[in-house]
């Protein structure tokens, strides 16, 4: 099976024989394998079926059952569990009380009654596309080489020539129990005309494929999307792609840093309603259109397949890099001027597709804001609710983008009708769809870069904003140790959850660094916790000048450091943010052997105040969290502090957690989750008009009171 060129075989026969007799295990096996290569299609997109015979639970009797994914699942990562399994004559039957396609939603919830495994998900609204074809196994994909030519003005025509009338077409109509009718009409008409049809192409949305066994239907569908890329590829090389390149990509440096200069500016703009995560790409695939003569022809036209533009929205805005302008790292006068003039003009423009397009029961309108933005001479940003929809919309543009190219490389690409885009948007549906998702936690669309976050209190930072969805920058300057946080946390929370940076607070570049990692990841950032830490304890007389600079180098001169950066970025955002600071009891308390770390302590709180007076105009709240005696997971603790602290107080080093716990007033030992808690009382919603504080988390320290 080495012939294919444009698509990946991966059956393996070996796995295949173990699933041997059981169709359903079969059916999700070829299932992950088509969603595992993104060129047959997107993630979400597309569904298989199969139908089998099995018993009756209540008649013991033999009947007919189909197995399709269910709905808003992923072929790629299916299970059984995903599924949904009905009663075949009953689907069938469903026709017998379908009044029309004026109906069409009221049959989705008579798909209820057809359901013969009662731990089934939700069918599909493709259901009875699946339903009415008699093929046991099929596949209905979306991959961008046949949608290419199911967008192009001649797609009907193309695809007859190309595979000789056995894959029939059927035009665009929106996916429903009507178009599962048409399914069979064509299979039919063609039957009667001698031809065997290996496939349906949908017109602007997808492809139809089948076969008697799982390997029959998964061979005929590499086979069909494989004659199809073929073409593509072959008709491309005849003249440039998108009528050639306009401009040229800004070197990939200088691009990436004014990616990351720009991202933040954006993602402010992007949250007028509601804070928005960010995503960045400079795909070669799509520098090749955004930097074409055809971008402005072919961007305002919108994209073909539903699940394109459910994605990214019916069109993205598109910019121009020349009016980007800045003074002193902000955006300049003029910049503002021209941005607030695309953003208001893309807004306008989607609430007049609105309200042109709506219909009586149509659902309110959503956000106005763009979810693609395009840049020539850059890249691509998207934004959206969170990182994984966003990074997702970026890989549906890019579906689009290659749709465009197919098309235009053997016809004319064709956009959805605007009202067609609008019915499938507010589709009610597809509303209640959204209706049925879980509410966003409290820091859903909200960034935070927490310094020292590869352990103790600060990966317990890190871990507690992400549960509560945020998005954070793991950062350390210890290399391996970092690397350990982030495989703790994509094994915990997965890849979108989380960027990395090697971080020396000390460091201007590399605290730069960090924050332009944050803009290409997610956007920018909005909270900043100050949580890298030193200590040396030691009598005054044995302090040394070098233990002096360090303590004031990490804790003080960092603090001040990495809020200037956080600032700087949360003023391009424009909508405020956080700054925590984690310092300590001894910034309060004058305890012994501790002149260096606890006037260092001192500053760092003194520092926070000062910053809270200045930064409110800015909506930028500064807290400070005052811990005391974290032991668990703390590096601080593994070396010359214990002993310093144990010394000090006159006890043995394994006696510190319990000395330190008796000594509150609360008789509890201080764990970095409760530090934790504590930083996310600050940023979680109920503290929005609260700045200046300190919060004591020591178990009762009565010397550390503020007041």
């Amino acid at each position: 099976m080495n012939h294919y060129q444009h698509v990946s075989y991966l059956w393996d026969e070996a796995s295949a024989a173990q699933l041997a007799g059981d169709e359903v295990a079969l059916f999700i096996y070829r299932s992950n394998l088509l969603g595992a290569d993104l060129r047959l299609t997107n993630y979400g997109g597309g569904n298989t079926s199969v139908k089998i015979t099995d018993k009756d639970p209540l008649t013991g009797r033999d009947v007919e059952v189909m197995w399709i994914k269910g709905s808003g699942g992923d072929i790629g990562t299916l299970t059984k569990s995903g599924c949904a399994a009905l009663y075949m004559e009953r689907l069938l039957a469903l026709e017998n009380v379908y009044e029309g396609i004026e109906t069409e939603d009221k049959m989705v919830e008579l798909f209820n009654h057809c359901i013969f495994d009662l731990a089934s998900k939700a069918p599909s609204i493709d259901t009875p596309l699946h339903g009415f074809l008699p093929f046991k196994h099929i596949d209905h994909l979306h991959p961008d080489a046949a949608i290419a030519i199911a967008a192009a003005k001649d797609g009907e025509r193309i695809t007859q020539e190309l595979f000789n009338g056995e894959i029939g077409w059927v035009g665009w109509q929106r996916p429903g129990f009507d178009l599962g009718l048409q399914l069979r009409e064509c299979l039919q008409t063609a039957a009667h005309k001698g031809i065997a049809l290996k496939g349906i192409m949908l017109g602007s949305h997808g492809l139809f494929t089948w076969g008697n066994t799982s390997y029959e239907s998964y061979i005929n569908t590499l086979e069909v999307i494989e004659k199809c890329a073929a073409y593509l590829t072959e008709e491309g090389l005849k003249k440039a792609a998108f009528a050639g390149p306009k401009i040229s990509a800004l070197p990939d440096t200088e691009r990436l840093k004014a990616a990351a200069q720009i991202a933040p500016i954006l993602r402010g703009y992007c949250s007028s309603e509601r804070k928005m995560i960010g995503h960045f790409s400079d795909d070669p695939r799509l520098m090749e259109f955004i930097n074409s003569n055809d971008l402005a022809r072919l961007a305002p036209l919108g994209t073909s397949c539903p699940d394109h533009f459910l994605r990214t929205k019916i069109a993205p805005l598109v910019l121009d890099m020349s009016q980007l302008t800045f003074e002193n790292n902000q955006i300049s006068e003029s910049c503002k001027v021209y941005l607030d003039a695309e953003f208001s003009a893309y807004r306008n423009d989607y609430r007049k597709y609105y309200e042109t397009c709506k219909h009586a029961n149509s659902p309110a309108i959503r956000d106005a804001n763009p979810v693609v933005v395009l840049l020539p001479g850059v890249g691509m940003f998207t934004f959206s609710k969170d990182k994984t929809t966003a990074r997702l919309a970026s890989e549906y543009y890019l579906n689009a983008v290659n749709v465009m190219k197919g098309a235009e490389a053997v016809s004319t690409y064709t956009a959805l009708p605007r009202q067609e885009a609008f019915n499938i948007e507010y589709w009610l549906l597809e509303e209640a769809k959204l209706q049925r998702m879980p509410a966003p936690k409290a820091l859903s669309g909200r960034v935070a870069l927490v310094t020292g976050s590869a352990g103790g209190i600060g990966k317990a930072i890190a871990k507690r904003f992400v549960q509560e969805g945020a998005c954070v920058i793991l950062n350390d300057l210890d290399s391996d140790r970092l690397e350990g946080a982030a495989q703790e946390f994509r094994a915990q929370f997965g890849k979108d959850s989380y960027a990395t940076a090697l971080l020396n607070v000390t460091d201007g570049q590399q605290i730069k660094t960090a924050f332009e990692t944050a803009a290409l990841a997610f956007g920018g950032v909005d909270i900043v916790v100050n949580c890298a830490g030193i200590s040396i304890s030691k009598p005054i007389q044995d302090h040394t000048e070098k233990d002096w600079d360090l303590l004031y180098d990490i804790l003080v001169k960092g603090q001040f450091l990495v809020t200037q950066a956080g600032v700087e970025t949360m003023r391009k955002q424009g909508f405020g943010g956080d700054v925590l600071n984690i310092v300590s009891k001894n910034a309060l308390v004058s305890g012994p052997n501790n002149a260096g770390y606890g006037s260092a302590k001192a500053a760092q709180l003194h520092l926070s105040r000062l910053n809270a007076a200045e930064l409110g105009g800015d909506k930028i709240r500064v807290n400070t969290i005052n811990p005391d005696a974290v032991i668990a997971d703390s590096k601080i603790w593994q070396g010359a502090w214990a002993e310093g602290r144990a010394k000090a107080y006159g006890v043995k080093v394994e006696e510190l957690p319990a000395y330190y716990a008796k000594r509150t007033l609360l008789n509890e030992v201080i764990l970095p989750e409760d530090i934790a808690n504590a930083c996310f009382a600050f940023v979680g919603g109920l503290l929005s008009k609260s700045t200046g504080n300190v919060l004591n988390v020591d178990g009762g320290v009565a010397m550390a009171f503020v007041r």
